[in-house]
C-alpha cells in the first residue's frame, strides 16, 4: 500500500468532512471504516430520522445528509478501505502503519480518528426469547419506515431517539404507544411537548417483561414498575430505544489517554501520539459538545494542524473556500 498524507479512521460525518478538507489542502487521503458503506451512524442507525441541528437545513433526513456529505467527502477521490477494522498502530520512519483485522498494513504520515462513539451495540431489553424476535417484530433502529405501515407499533424508551421515532412514524403506523418505566424523560422539551399533544398513547411506569408470538411478535407482557401488576399488550412491532453500549475496541490499546471512553486531545485535537489526531464524538476536551455541527469544525482544524505537522512552512489557515477555484 502507498503511504498517504493522512488516514482517517471512521467514515461518518466528521471523517467525511475531514477527507474533504484534507483534499482541499492538497493532501492524499485514505478512509478506513469497519462498515460496508460510508455515512457512519447516519446510514447505519437512523437513516430515516430527521436531523434538525445541522447548519443550512431546517430539517434533513439522516440518509440525505449522509448522501451529500459522502459526495463532498469523496470529491477529491480518497482511497477507501471499507469493511476494515483498524486493529493496531506502529511508529515508522515516515509516520505510522495501521494494521487491520484482515491483516493489511496501511502506511500513513498522519492519522485522524473520527470513530464516533466507537463500536456500538444496542442495549437490549434483557428478556427471554428476545433474540428470536429480532427482525420478526423487534427492532433497535429504523432503516425503512415502510415496514411499520399500518402496524400497531410500540416504542420503548424515554430519550431523544424514542420521541423522535414517535414523531417520525406518526404518519406511518396505524397505532402507536410509547412505553417508559417512569414519567421523567431525557428528550428535548419540544419533542416531549409534541408527542404528549399527539395521538400517541402513553404507557408510563411500565416495562416489557415477556414477549409473545409464534415466529412473529404479536404482543408483550407489561409490568407496572410501581405496583408490579402485569397486563397483556398487543402489538405488531416493538422498537427498542433504550440506548447503545459503545466501545473503543482496539483503539483503547493504542496508548491514548482515555477518559470515559473518549480519547483526550489538546487544543490542536492532537492526541498524546505525535501526528495522530482525534475529532468528533470520539475525542474529549474541556467544553466538548457532541454535535455534528461542532465535530466538522474540529475535523477542519485537525486537518490544518496535520498539514502544518507535515509541512511546517504551510499556512495553518488556507483561506476561504469561496476564494478558491474548486
Amino acid at each position: 500500500m502507498e503511504t498517504v498524507d493522512v488516514t482517517i479512521i471512521g467514515g461518518g460525518p466528521c471523517g467525511l468532512f475531514a477527507a474533504f478538507y484534507a483534499g482541499l489542502r492538497g493532501m492524499s487521503v485514505r478512509i478506513v471504516d469497519s462498515l460496508p458503506e460510508l455515512g457512519g451512524q447516519l446510514t447505519a442507525l437512523y437513516p430515516e430520522k430527521y436531523v434538525y441541528d445541522m447548519p443550512g437545513f431546517q430539517k434533513v433526513l439522516a440518509k440525505d445528509l449522509a448522501k451529500d456529505m459522502i459526495a463532498q467527502g469523496t470529491q477529491f477521490h480518497p482511497e477507501l478501505a471499507l469493511e476494515e477494522t483498524a486493529q493496531a498502530i506502529q511508529k515508522t520512519v515516515d509516520g505510522w502503519s495501521i494494521s487491520t483485522a484482515s491483516g493489511k498494513a496501511l502506511p500513513t504520515k498522519t492519522v485522524i480518528i473520527s470513530a464516533g462513539a466507537g463500536a456500538f451495540q444496542p442495549t437490549k431489553i434483557g428478556v427471554e426469547r428476545e433474540e428470536e424476535y429480532v427482525g420478526q417484530g423487534i427492532h433497535y433502529g429504523v432503516r425503512d419506515k415502510s415496514i411499520f405501515l399500518g402496524k400497531k407499533l410500540a416504542i420503548v424508551g424515554g430519550g431523544d431517539s424514542a420521541f423522535d421515532w414517535c414523531l417520525n412514524l406518526m404518519d406511518t403506523a396505524d397505532h402507536m404507544t410509547l412505553i417508559h418505566r417512569r414519567d421523567v424523560f431525557r428528550a428535548h422539551e419540544d419533542s416531549i411537548e409534541k408527542v404528549m399533544a399527539s395521538r400517541v398513547e402513553m404507557k408510563l411506569w411500565y416495562a416489557v417483561k415477556e414477549l409473545h408470538g409464534n415466529g412473529k411478535l404479536d404482543g408483550v407482557t407489561l409490568e407496572n414498575t410501581q405496583t408490579k401488576e402485569t397486563e397483556h399488550f398487543e402489538c405488531d412491532a416493538l422498537i427498542v430505544n433504550i440506548g447503545f453500549k459503545s466501545s473503543l475496541g482496539p483503539l483503547k490499546d493504542w496508548g491514548f489517554e482515555i477518559v470515559k471512553n473518549q480519547i483526550v486531545v489538546d487544543d490542536r485535537y492532537e492526541t498524546c501520539l505525535p501526528g495522530v489526531f482525534a475529532v468528533g464524538d470520539v475525542c474529549a476536551f474541556d467544553g466538548k459538545l457532541k454535535l455534528i455541527a461542532t465535530g466538522v469544525g474540529e475535523a477542519a482544524t485537525a486537518v490544518c494542524f496535520a498539514k502544518t505537522y507535515l509541512d511546517p512552512n504551510a499556512k495553518l489557515f488556507p483561506g476561504h473556500s469561496s476564494d478558491m477555484d474548486l
